[in-house]
């Protein structure tokens, strides 16, 4: 493989098979990595897939914090479904080649589900000033209506801001080496291969980037300024720890998701003398992390689901000992 890699194609080709990449240095040790691979998509599978069953089957749970909670974990298990199969096929199977247009497809959704997450992430701050700020108000200014509004939102702008770059990708001849630095295709990472001026991508690409999460990064942070203003004011302890509470969950979701993601859009504009295996690892983390984590931090953070959960682990029990 690592033969192929260091092939440069000396005529152009606008229809190639890109090479996806493993982990530098493992190539002959891959399989079994496959192992905790495997158990990380499981967890978020798995994760996800309950709270979506929980709040859609719990009518207590059908309010605006828990359906925005709801789209969260549909857009985290949109980036493992669209990871898992080049992911799973590199350390399980060694299938490593996918065609152009595969590729473009898993771009697109690639980076389309994490536009509409941080999009989520801003209106579940937007739900938390809210409801801190603003209590007595919080039933009429989040009306079912304004939060379907805001859910379409989040989904028109996280599918019509990326839909353009596959088509611009598209375009390009490539007659570079056709490896990609990943398990999956970023369109960071494919223009970089185009024999071809990729300037409109990259401006494309920054503004885009710009427009969605960095407006939304202020968005939140504003959000939390004004969340802080209205805690510190609370006269008690007790009350100004249980305001605050209620939106721990968030912030982690939020940390979690945004500094793996400033990390991987910085690496991959320093410049190629750098290690190639942390950007790896790092661009792992941003699409691995919030899906495994973010439903293990609502459950263990959030009574109701929490509770859910423990009633389902007690009736499972409580069959298998009468099965006994």
């Amino acid at each position: 493989m690592m033969e192929f890699a260091n092939q440069t194609f000396s005529t152009p080709s606008t229809s190639p098979n890109f090479i996806l990449f493993g982990i530098p240095g493992m190539e002959e040790r891959q399989h079994w990595l496959s192992f905790p691979f495997c158990l990380l998509y499981f967890i978020s599978l798995m994760g996800n897939c309950t709270i979506l069953f929980i709040i859609w089957t719990e009518r207590s749970l059908h309010t605006p914090m828990y359906c925005l909670l709801a789209m969260l974990a549909l857009s985290d298990l949109g980036v493992s479904l669209t990871t898992l199969p080049t992911v799973l096929g590199i350390f399980c199977f060694q299938a490593t080649e996918i065609n152009i247009n595969a590729c473009l497809i898993q771009m697109f959704f690639i980076h389309s589900f994490p536009e509409m997450e941080s999009g989520v992430l801003v209106a579940m701050a937007f739900d938390r000033y809210v409801a801190i700020c603003k209590p007595l108000r919080y039933t009429s200014i989040l009306t079912n209506a304004v939060i379907a509004n805001i859910c379409l939102i989040i989904f028109i702008r996280g599918t019509s801001l990326v839909f353009p770059l596959p088509i611009l990708a598209r375009r390009f001849p490539y007659c570079k080496s056709h490896m990609l630095s990943h398990s999956y295709c970023l369109h960071q990472d494919i223009i970089k291969l185009a024999c071809a001026d990729i300037s409109v991508n990259s401006i494309y690409g920054m503004v885009a980037v710009i427009l969605t999460w960095g407006v939304d990064c202020v968005f939140i942070l504003f959000s939390y300024i004004m969340i802080l203003r209205a805690v510190l004011n609370i006269a008690t302890k007790e009350a100004r720890f249980k305001a605050f509470n209620t939106c721990i969950s968030h912030i982690c979701a939020v940390m979690m998701f945004y500094i793996p993601l400033i990390g991987i859009s910085v690496v991959h504009r320093v410049g190629p003398h750098h290690s190639t295996l942390f950007p790896i690892l790092l661009a792992n983390v941003y699409l691995l992390g919030p899906p495994v984590v973010n439903p293990v931090i609502y459950s263990i953070k959030t009574k109701q689901i929490r509770a859910r959960i423990l009633r389902a682990f007690q009736k499972y029990r409580i069959r298998s000992e009468g099965y006994s």
